[in-house]
């Protein structure tokens, strides 16, 4: 070999070192397997083996590219799946909790594109009894998570931007292109959202609009397997505070949620509603609070009071769970809740449903599960 050849060589092999040492890709994931009791499972109490009952079973691949100066290529694959079965979830897709690629600045923020998590689940999420646990709280959302708190659904086709950290203050938003030509608005999706911490104190807030999620045009922004609701136009809105206080974390989180042209709830028409296609709102108040009573143990409760109004009925909710848990290592724990649900109907036909489970026959339906969680 020509001693030219051999300095091409060595340039290149130095280049590839200097990229693979300034880039890394990590895996990672979260295995939940528990046993459930249901009370009422389509009026047949009901014992089962569940996978993700309080968190959504997955793994991913994370990976950067430092590009210098304080820059970085990012992007992040998740893969959402059942530990009793190893079947996928979110409709079967390969990756169906997150699929996207982007850059990243240390001064002008992160832009990312691709399937993504809303404003609402970014920013106000965070402070729900949901999002005490990364990737939500299955048994705890509140009735068909109508808000998206426990991000039932992620957006396709999106367009992301998340601020830097600006002394406590966090901002950011999202634009879900509806990918159809002469139907620009045809399930299209955009949010908002800002967080505040400062020392104990947090504070958010965060907006969402859908127009005609989960509709006729599948290749939208949300797709009728991952939304509650089919509806032409779909806005949420809320604020939340948190307070820590030595052990101690209270917190306060408010969202209403208004619904047009609504036609299923939870892929089901007849529920006894007025008429398909009706308008339909609803108000969530809840309370939450944790304590950790040892550095390995913590206990949490919520209370969430929903009142709706679908057409001319007015169903109320009132939600409570209960957990403890306890970790045997920052990786490893196991966790004992209860989440118990009682619904006003007030002629409309509907039932207790928790989420995650089948409906109740009834009013009433209570959950209890005991489980464990690995973390990788």
């Amino acid at each position: 070999m020509s001693k030219q050849s051999l300095m091409i060589a060595a340039a290149a092999a130095s280049y590839a070192c200097g990229v693979h040492a300034q880039s890394s890709v990590s895996l990672h994931g979260i295995l939940d397997a528990s046993l459930v009791y249901i009370s009422n499972d389509n009026g047949h109490s009901n014992w089962q083996a569940g996978s993700g009952t309080v968190t959504g079973s997955h793994w991913g691949f994370m990976g950067t590219e430092d590009l210098g100066q304080g820059a970085k290529a990012i992007f992040q694959l998740e893969n959402g799946f059942s530990v009793m079965n190893g079947s996928l979830r979110q409709g079967g897709r390969e990756f169906g909790y997150q699929a996207y690629a982007g850059l990243s600045s240390n001064q002008l923020g992160t832009l990312t594109l691709g399937r993504q998590y809303d404003s609402v689940v970014d920013y106000l999420a965070p402070l729900s009894f949901t999002g005490r646990h990364p990737g939500g709280n299955n048994l705890s959302a509140h009735p068909f998570d109508n808000d998206n708190l426990n991000n039932s659904f992620r957006v396709n086709n999106a367009v992301k931007y998340a601020s830097p950290n600006y002394a406590g203050l966090q901002f950011g938003t999202l634009y879900g292109f509806s990918n159809e030509a002469g139907g620009f608005a045809d399930n299209r999706a955009s949010s908002f959202g800002a967080s505040y911490v400062r020392g104990p104190l947090s504070l958010s807030a965060a907006f969402m609009q859908i127009n005609n999620g989960g509709g006729v045009n599948p290749n939208g922004a949300i797709t009728s397997t991952d939304s509650t609701f089919v509806s032409s136009l779909q806005r949420v809105y809320g604020a939340g505070a948190s307070y820590l206080l030595g052990d101690a974390r209270i917190g306060l989180v408010w969202t209403r949620t208004q619904l047009e042209g609504l036609a299923t709830i939870n892929g089901a028409n007849g529920l006894g509603l007025a008429k398909n296609g009706a308008d339909a709102t609803f108000s969530n108040y809840e309370i939450n609070g944790s304590y950790r009573l040892t550095p390995a143990l913590s206990l949490a409760a919520e209370y969430t009071y929903t009142d709706s109004s679908i057409s001319t009925h007015h169903p109320k909710w009132h939600e409570v769970s209960l957990e403890a848990d306890y970790f045997f290592s920052a990786r490893s724990d196991v966790y004992l809740q209860g989440s118990y649900q009682q619904v006003i109907a007030n002629g409309s036909g509907l039932t207790a449903d928790i989420s995650g489970r089948d409906m109740s026959s009834s009013n009433r339906q209570a959950v209890i599960a005991a489980g464990l969680r690995h973390r990788f």
